[in-house]
């Protein structure tokens, strides 16, 4: 088995593929992966690959840890799950037996069964992999825009390329309010000098309408006299 090489871009695109329909595609761990190489285990979700490289959450035995895409590689057809045990030691080497004594006045003892020692065989855990802290990821800036053109003040709102309001108008007195808020100096200024220009402009257009309206009141009542 080839545990050398991690997965690729397409073979981690089909593993997602495989999740989406309901399965769980084995992998097995490269040299990469630490002292559980040539391991095999499923593979249980992707995460966010933004947040962290540690993305592909795999269980193996009772642990579900995350690994990146280099510990891991996809596995042969066939292969089930290995378990590396701990090699036994040596069996000890029976004491030697002493030959027996022919002697005729002295009965033969037999030796004594020498019972040999029990190697008791003991599966050895799986490392258990340092999770590493994920990071939140921080929002995106919001900008709010008061602006002024054609005679009309708008005020937009942005969340980073995200437009959350579209410029819509709203009354000089309410950007004042706004522009209040804001303590720098040569902004309230130049505001209170542009509402003063439309100030006077709509002061003389009011007078000029008044004008008119005083002629075509004295045109109207010369009418009704000459009736």
């Amino acid at each position: 088995m080839d545990a050398g090489q991690g997965l690729s871009t397409s073979e981690v695109q089909s593993i997602r593929e495989s999740l989406a329909a309901g399965r769980k595609p084995r992998v097995v761990f490269t040299a990469s992966a630490g002292q559980i190489a040539g391991q095999v285990g499923q593979v249980i979700d992707l995460t966010d690959p933004e947040v962290s490289d540690e993305f592909v959450v795999v269980r193996f035995g009772r642990d579900e840890l995350p690994f990146s895409p280099a510990d891991l590689a996809v596995a042969p057809k066939g292969v089930t799950r290995r378990v590396v045990e701990p090699k036994p030691e040596p069996d000890p080497e029976p004491p030697a037996v002493a030959a027996p004594e022919f002697v005729l006045d002295t009965p033969r003892v037999p030796a004594q069964r020498q019972e040999e020692p029990k190697v008791e065989q003991t599966e050895r855990p799986p490392a258990r992999r340092a999770v590493k802290a994920v990071k939140p990821k921080s929002p995106a800036g919001l900008t709010v825009t008061l602006a002024y053109a054609d005679g009309e003040w708008t005020v937009a709102a942005q969340q980073g390329s995200k437009a959350l309001a579209k410029p819509y108008v709203v009354k000089p007195a309410e950007a004042l309010k706004m522009v209040a808020l804001v303590d720098v100096p040569g902004v309230q200024e130049a505001v209170e000098q542009i509402l003063g220009t439309e100030r006077a402009e709509a002061e003389q257009q009011a007078e000029k309408l008044r004008a008119e309206l005083a002629e075509i009141e004295a045109r109207l009542a010369e009418l009704r006299e000459a009736r």
